[in-house]
């Protein structure tokens, strides 16, 4: 099955000149969304992750199932202010200003095996971003896995932890 059929693009969203590309529709087609839990399953369960860390939001789409499919835990990498309790938080830099991502304290062991889920690898600053935050808990981040791939921005070159991705758009 070609996944990419299943993908929407969405042309000037969230903003003229950006090509969105839409999972929903992956979501809502049963076979296809079969298929790419069982890919997703493939190249995760080889790292031998001990517990999946999705990326708000539709990283949590991605993280929960295939949890569940794989036997694991599942955590939420939130944006700043999201989460109850306490947390652990990791302020980066954007091409303008900063983002903070944050987890619950106690979420991850360290020494845990983590990989890290979206839907989508783009820049890769977010990803940094949140293997620098497991990193921080004593995690092993052993991988990320999305079901997008960006490859025209580079953003596999600029992370620090193996990507594997289920389809790829150049331009």
């Amino acid at each position: 099955m070609n996944l990419k059929d299943h993908i929407r693009e969405v042309p000037d969203f969230p903003k003229p000149g950006i090509l969105f590309y839409d999972i929903s529709t992956l979501l809502a087609d049963p076979d296809a969304w079969q298929v790419t839990m069982g890919r997703m399953a493939k190249v995760v369960a080889p790292r031998l992750p001990d517990v999946l860390a999705g990326i708000e939001s539709r990283g949590f789409l991605v993280a929960a199932p295939l949890a569940l499919k794989l036997g694991l835990g599942f955590v939420m990498v939130r944006k700043k202010g999201k989460l109850p309790g306490a947390t652990v938080r990791h302020e980066y830099a954007l091409e303008y200003g900063t983002d903070t991502v944050e987890i619950q304290e106690g979420a991850v062991l360290p020494g845990q095996r983590v990989v890290i889920l979206d839907d989508l690898l783009a820049t890769g600053g977010t990803l940094n971003a949140a293997s620098e935050l497991l990193g921080k808990m004593g995690a092993n981040v052993v991988g990320a896995a999305c079901i997008i791939e960006l490859a025209f921005l580079k953003g596999r070159e600029r992370t620090k932890v193996p990507v594997d991705s289920l389809v790829s758009y150049d331009s």
